[in-house]
Formats: C-alpha cells, structure tokens, sequence
C-alpha cells in the first residue's frame, strides 16, 4: 500500500473516474442545482483537485459512473470497461456494501472480485483509492450490521496493501458518530459526513487540508429521552427499513432505470464547496 504522498510534493492527477453506489453517487448530499441528484465525497473531492490542478497549472477532468442499488457484480459488469476507456490515472472503487447488508453473503467472494477489478485498474498504472466501511456500532438498529462492517474493513485494508491502493479510512473516523452526519434513513451521509469523508480523503492523497476541523466531532447535543428515541426507530423501520425488506421480495433496486450522472471525464465547473 502506497503510503501518504508527502504534503509538500503531492501527486497530480489529470482525469479521476469514481466507480460504486449510492455512496459514490453521493446520496443524502442534495445537489442545489439540480432536482433529485446529489453531490457526495467524490465530487467534492473531485472540487478539490480540480481547484489544486488549477493552481499549479495542470488540467483536470471527473467522471462518476456510480449508481444507487448495485451490488458489487453489477459494479464491476457495467462501470469498470467503461471506465478504463476514459483513460483515468485516479479511479476511487467503492462496492460491496450493498451485498454486505444482504441476509447471505459469501464476504470471501465479494474481497475476490473487488481485488480483481482492482488489479485490472492497477495494470493500465493508475492509482485506486478505496474506501473502508464506517463504524455503525453506535447506531441503534443498523449497528447489527457492525460485525459485517468491521469483517469488510479488515478485509479491504489487506486488498490495499496487496494491490498498492490508497485506503481512506472512514471506519475510525470518530467524528461520524454522530446522527447529523447521516441522512434520515442512517444509512447514507448527509451533506457534512461527505463533507468529511472528503476531506479524510484528500489527506489520504497527500493533499492540504486547511486544519483537522474534519476529524472534530461536533458538538454535542442533548440525548433524547426514551419515548423520543423509540419513536424515531419505529418511523425509521417504517420509511426505510419496510420499504428495502419490500424492494428485496420483489427483485427491485433503487437503482432500476438509472444511468451515471456524470458519464463522461469533464471538467469540474461549478465545484461544490470544497473541503
């Protein structure tokens, strides 16, 4: 595994291709631009090398291939050709963890394939960025999940080190413990945890961040009584957990009908804020 680029002589990318899911779609990162598209860490990260290349005169261009739903079959199957046809020397592969939340999942062939799709993107001599799974254990109700998220992450920093990838760790992130840093259905970010992750990202490439006001928790707030609590679990397992459970019999993804949001390497021009 690479190790931090020295701040003072970081590398620079030219074309950065973002492969995954709804993560990497950037789902609860609202786009103001735009009715019913996100932004999320990768473009904010994108922003911010866009914003570096500018400084020191060098061109960049972004595409986000990820869409919402995919398991990691349907990841690598529709967007990894495409994507090394865009040339890229950055690609971010985000996936797996829609299978990971699957009743029956065999972990051991989801690291497989993820290790080969980035062995793939290794051999044309473009750098990977992975991404571990957070820490879910202090979340009520999803944090049953948390021994398959810890397994994941065990598993993907081995896939880092074999294959020579950036890792960004997010599962020691402690400033993600916090419902404001997830969208209502706690399970996607909200607009600051991508914030965030952005920002653990780009000082993952060996990039200048302003200070580590990213890693600082916010502060914090009352804890809500009982009563409060088991009400925001009930509408919780009602406005997201029943209708997944729902999509699950039925064969369905959120996914269904959508296509990348941004298909092709252009350059970032409205920028979101960036980290």
């Amino acid at each position: 595994m690479p190790v931090r680029p020295d701040p003072a002589q970081p590398r620079v990318w030219e074309r950065y291709v973002a492969l995954g899911d709804s993560f990497t779609e950037g789902l609860h990162d609202p786009d103001p631009r735009e009715q019913d598209q996100y932004v999320g860490w990768a473009d904010r990260l994108a922003a911010a090398l866009a914003v570096r290349n500018d400084g020191v005169g060098a061109p960049f261009g972004y595409a986000n291939l990820a869409i919402r739903g995919r398991l990691i079959d349907a990841v690598i199957e529709e967007q990894l050709l495409p994507a090394l046809a865009l040339e890229p020397d950055l690609v971010s592969l985000s996936a797996g963890g829609n299978d990971v939340l699957r009743p029956r999942v065999s972990l051991t062939a989801v690291m497989r394939r993820l290790e080969s799709a980035v062995e793939t993107v290794r051999a044309t001599g473009a750098d990977v960025v992975l991404v571990t799974a957070p820490d879910v254990s202090w979340s009520p109700l999803v944090n049953r999940v948390h021994p398959r998220m810890a397994e994941y992450t065990a598993n993907l920093w081995a896939v880092g080190q074999r294959t020579g990838s950036f890792v960004v760790d997010i599962y020691t992130l402690k400033a993600l413990h916090d419902a404001r840093m997830w969208g209502p259905d706690r399970i996607h970010f909200s607009t600051e945890g991508h914030t965030r992750i952005a920002a653990q990202a780009l000082w993952t490439l060996g990039l200048e961040v302003e200070d580590d006001a990213w890693t600082t928790p916010l502060e914090k707030l009352p804890a809500p009584g009982r009563l409060e609590s088991l009400q925001a679990d009930r509408e919780w397992v009602a406005s997201t957990l029943r209708p997944w459970i729902r999509r699950r019999i039925r064969g369905e993804s959120s996914g269904d009908g959508r296509v990348p949001k941004r298909p092709r390497v252009t350059p970032v021009e409205m920028p979101p804020s960036t980290p």
